[in-house]
């Protein structure tokens, strides 16, 4: 293990509320705010007029990925922005994925992705009604084949792919207690870092950090640009302080093998 920078972050507090007292709370305001609000002329007068102000087209920049270039789109109003893919920038846009689609309600939104450093793969992660629990889903970009591969339990997660383009490290809770669906109010303790090997079960990903004796540690990574090295931030809450550790992924020569920082 190589550290390289420690800065130690400030205690701070859980707050964990009763579902059953926080659920009769908003019950009781909305019995004074509903009627109050339902009488209200000016009501509809905005809601109309930011509808009219919202709904135009929206672009995102172009960004290339390997030999091809994408881009966000919506169109006006819709529910989740959609990702479109060109073979060079004055070809034409073709759909790559449209959250939209994948439920009835609009409400399972991208959150999260990354290609990997040829940009023949795609991995991305999607939630469902704003929870922060994400399942990550794999995509072959030549054709938009979808590829079996699936992670779970995961949360303030990383995704960084290893230039090898073989597997992608990640961030995930296997041990929740309780419900994991957005819900739940229970604090989430010790976040692991794992590496998943592209084509393999979730169950065979390789443990690479843990903090059995810090549970609130939470630890992103990414590779290094030359991907020689990858980087782990450790941080405890949101303070802007952080521990730095590294591994050099050139003396892995048995590949990724499992805790190397």
């Amino acid at each position: 293990m190589t550290c390289v920078c420690v800065c130690h972050s400030k205690a701070f507090f859980d707050v964990v509320f009763d579902n059953q007292v926080d659920t009769a709370f908003v019950e009781a305001q909305n019995k004074i705010t509903v009627p109050f609000l339902e009488q209200c002329t000016a009501r509809g007068l905005f809601k109309e007029r930011m509808t009219e102000l919202y709904d135009y087209p929206k672009y995102s920049c172009h960004f290339k990925k390997g030999k091809r270039y994408f881009h966000f789109y919506n169109s006006g109003l819709q529910n989740q922005r959609v990702l479109y893919v060109q073979d060079s920038l004055d070809a034409e846009a073709k759909v790559f994925l449209d959250p939209n689609k994948l439920s009835d309600d609009g409400t399972v939104a991208l959150r999260g992705y990354a290609f990997s450093e040829d940009g023949e793969y795609f991995a991305y992660g999607l939630s469902s009604s704003g929870s922060d629990w994400v399942t990550i889903k794999f995509m072959k970009v030549d054709g938009t084949e979808e590829l079996p591969d699936t992670l779970e339990m995961v949360k303030f997660s990383c995704m960084a792919w290893t230039h090898d383009g073989k597997g992608m490290f990640y961030n995930c809770y296997p041990k929740q207690d309780g419900k994991s669906d957005g819900t739940e109010t229970s604090t989430n303790l010790h976040q692991k870092l794992y590496y998943h090997v592209l084509g393999t079960d979730q169950s065979k990903d390789v443990l690479c950090t843990e903090f059995p004796h810090e549970p609130k540690w939470m630890g992103g990574a990414e590779v290094s640009d030359d991907g020689q090295y990858v980087l782990l931030s450790i941080r405890e809450g949101c303070d802007p302080v952080n521990r730095l550790w590294y591994c050099n992924l050139q003396k892995e020569s048995n590949g990724i093998a499992g805790l190397p920082f």
